[in-house]
């Protein structure tokens, strides 16, 4: 086994070797561990490293602190580039899915640990691994719409293959998950209760590799954990989420769930309604049009789809205006462009999407 030197408490990421495991730990927990461009490039540095290393047989990814694995993107680093003229928020999302992409076609099983809050970019990670595992304390969600911008990082794809109109309804809403409803839309692999993650640790220090190591991480968890969990929300609401969010647009499902009288998701569809109605419209509706066409597209288109949008949207979307209001100005009350989806036209949105 090489030698690896330590890494400075200071660094982004954190990388060390232990027991033929590569660990890398996203190290901002005052800013939830949100991705920095530097830190999409140390984590391929060490994938590709590690990639060509006989002696490395997996791979462990984590953040440090126990709010959270990464809640995205450092978006305001974007913006101020934007606003700038600066090329950081494009070179940012090309390393970005770059780096994504990578996870997802890695030839040696990684686990990701999604403990506390796993947002947009964290995402974007979180999926292309092998065992994906959340605790008690996980939150995952893509909640761009609320800032003006569409679920991305491979979102077209990942969301796109929820069961049934899930995907949909999670990535149009922003609406955030736990644990049991992870598991149960696909978005997770094991679960482990908080309490045993300093167990897992130990079992990965002291894990025999075989032939399969993937196999034998799998009876790790599979002494640790569960792959199911009892009472997930969202197969309650399935039959009605398959309903509403199969409609053909926007103002259908609205008015559809505004009009909802009866029964057990009366309260759901309401708050729901109104959730919706805080969103960007147009962030919205090109977030529908794109999950509905990542169905039919493969990983890698997927990903050429949202970069196309992305080189439009910080001048023709909304996520200027929303950095301002949630994390700039703070007042919470974003001039969205256009205002209600009553003054969105098709035009509009199929823009974005030309020349694809």
């Amino acid at each position: 086994m090489t030698a690896h030197a330590q890494p400075s408490a200071t660094d982004q990421v954190l990388a060390e070797v232990r027991n033929h495991i590569g660990h890398l730990t996203l190290n901002r927990p005052a800013g939830l561990n949100a991705l920095t461009l530097d830190m999409v490039r140390n984590l391929q540095h060490h994938l590709d490293q590690w990639a060509q290393d006989p002696q490395v047989k997996a791979v462990m990814l984590r953040g440090e602190g126990p709010k959270g694995f990464c809640a995205g993107g450092d978006i305001r680093s974007l913006h101020d580039s934007f606003k700038a003229g600066e090329k950081l928020h494009e070179d940012f999302f090309v390393e970005e899915y770059a780096l994504d992409l990578c996870l997802h076609r890695y030839r040696k099983p990684v686990l990701v640990l999604m403990d506390g809050f796993t947002l947009g970019g964290g995402m974007g990670l979180a999926q292309g691994c092998d065992l994906r595992i959340v605790t008690e304390r996980s939150r995952l969600g893509m909640p761009e719409v609320g800032i003006g911008y569409f679920p991305d990082v491979g979102g077209s794809y990942f969301l796109s293959r929820v069961p049934g109109e899930l995907g949909i309804y999670l990535g149009v809403s922003g609406t955030q998950v736990k644990a049991a409803d992870a598991l149960y839309c696909g978005l997770a692999d094991w679960y482990l209760d908080s309490t045993r993650l300093a167990a897992l640790d130990e079992g990965l220090d002291r894990l025999v590799f075989g032939e399969h190591p993937l196999k034998d991480l799998q009876g790790l968890l599979a002494k640790l954990g569960t792959q199911v969990l009892e009472d997930a929300p969202l197969a309650r609401l399935r039959p009605v989420i398959d309903h509403f969010f199969a409609l053909p647009d926007l103002p259908s499902i609205i008015e559809q769930l505004r009009a909802v009288t009866i029964g057990n998701s009366h309260p759901w569809a309401l708050d729901t309604a109104a959730l919706l109605e805080t969103r960007s419209p147009l962030a919205m509706a090109v977030t529908l049009e794109l999950l509905r066409r990542g169905r039919h597209l493969s990983l890698e288109d997927c990903f050429a789809m949202e970069l196309h949008i992305d080189r439009q949207w910080f001048e023709y979307g909304d996520i200027i205006e929303g950095v301002r209001a949630l994390i700039i100005d703070k007042d919470k009350q974003p001039r969205w462009n256009p205002p209600t989806l009553g003054e969105l036209t098709a035009q509009r949105v199929d823009q974005f999407f030309e020349g694809l």
